[in-house]
């Protein structure tokens, strides 16, 4: 592959505007670029996680996850374009129902935390549901593929599912939220 970028800085976004991919210019503060923004933000949390030690399977599985949020965000750079399939979607419904049938039915919340990697995995998810939320707001103003949100939707969940099966892998447990922890009360009380 040759250069795709000859240089780093061109300028032409110095007036608030960015290009998309099919040569049109929009608002650096625009739906689509929030969305886009989101995604990439969501595929940076994901490298930081991949930076920890973990096993095979899950490293796969989010190596995999970045090139499918790459692919995304050229999706949403491109009006019209497509990338993300079925199969896509697919892929991580599979790896959800892998996962959760080697944990324990949850019986309460948990908050983010435990071991590095998981509490990392929750941050990646807050942020995909960032990125979801994006999405929704651009297809109230323009029209883009379904497929994308469904993926998102689907890849909050499997990384909640990681955060469960990151902690167990580290020996140790979720931490649970403590419904009967100590209250604030009102003056009123």
């Amino acid at each position: 592959m040759g250069n795709r970028l000859s240089r780093i800085y061109t300028r032409t976004g110095d007036d608030g505007t960015t290009g998309l991919g099919d040569g049109s210019r929009t608002t650096k503060d625009g739906a689509r670029i929030e969305a886009i923004g989101a995604v990439d933000e969501l595929n940076s949390t994901l490298g930081v996680l991949l930076a920890e030690p973990l096993g095979d399977d899950v490293r796969q599985l989010l190596t995999d996850v970045q090139h499918d949020l790459f692919d995304l965000g050229g999706e949403l750079s491109i009006p019209g374009y497509t990338a993300i399939r079925e199969d896509h979607i697919a892929m991580l419904e599979t790896a959800l129902d892998h996962y959760n049938d080697t944990l324990p039915p949850l019986k309460e919340f948990i908050l983010p935390g435990g071991a590095r990697a998981a509490a990392l995995t929750h941050v990646g998810r807050t942020v995909c549901r960032r990125a979801e939320r994006r999405l929704v707001q651009l297809a109230r103003h323009d029209e883009v593929s379904p497929l994308p949100q469904r993926y998102l939707n689907r890849l909050s969940d499997l990384l909640f599912q990681l955060s469960r099966i990151l902690n167990r892998d580290a020996g140790r447990t979720d931490v649970l939220w403590d419904k009967s922890r100590r209250r604030v009360t009102s003056e009123s009380e």
